[in-house]
């Protein structure tokens, strides 16, 4: 089964579409009524859908996810969920509560669900955890703003790096992926690819993650990235 976090739009929305179309097993989390809608209307095409109701930022939520699961084998997770953040107008005009609240759904989110999980990762046949991260995060790039985006992503790579290590006897492949900039409610219109060919080429990385690929950073269409 593949589990995909935030799947009511966006990404996780065209990565479940993707794995259905193909016939997979897909648990498909979503947090509105309007992101369900979405995800009911794609059927079930030649795989099985899984609706759940989740919000990462909730440990009762994110426990009663991995109750629903009970331990069915779990052989992707992606941690698509994810939040834009605040962008302060001016230097020190910042919504403080705002940030942490970025930390809370892009940081700990991802590591909350994760080690929730871990029961059906370990019973997956192959197990990969996927969290989409960004290269805004990266440490080299010296592109101003976006303070509460970037250093989520930043402190974001770091954990996955660190889960990696400590998954990985377990045999849990876990590496954080850049998927672009995606043309999507967050990307927006003039982003540079479409979210169909952002997907395509996760769902083929995701394909081929072996141990090797393990607490490193990797770029939609196969590429490393420097942190």
């Amino acid at each position: 089964m593949f589990v995909v976090t935030g799947a009511g739009r966006g990404i996780g929305l065209e990565l479940t579409a993707q794995w259905l179309a193909r016939g997979d097993r897909v648990l498909a989390t979503y947090r509105d009524d309007g992101g369900k809608a979405r995800l009911e209307a794609l059927g079930a095409a030649g795989g099985e859908l899984r609706l759940a109701r989740l919000d990462v930022r909730d440990a009762g939520s994110v426990a009663a996810l991995a109750a629903e699961l009970d331990g069915t084998p779990v052989d992707v997770l992606v941690n698509n969920a994810g939040v834009m953040g605040t962008s302060a107008p001016s230097l020190p005009a910042m919504d403080y509560d705002e940030w942490l609240e970025t930390f809370v759904v892009n940081v700990q989110g991802p590591y909350r669900v994760t080690t929730a999980l871990l029961p059906s990762l370990r019973a997956g046949a192959r197990p990969r955890v996927v969290t989409l991260s960004s290269i805004m995060g990266c440490l080299h790039r010296q592109s101003p703003g976006h303070y509460a985006y970037r250093s989520s992503k930043a402190a974001l790579n770091k954990v996955m790096q660190l889960l990696a290590k400590d998954l990985a006897p377990l045999g849990i492949v876990a590496c954080p992926v850049h998927p672009g900039w995606v043309q999507t409610d967050m990307g927006g219109p003039g982003a540079e690819l479409p979210v169909r060919e952002a997907v395509a080429g996760l769902v083929a990385l995701i394909d081929r993650l072996t141990p090797d690929h393990a607490g490193r950073f990797w770029q939609w269409d196969g590429t490393e990235l420097a942190w």
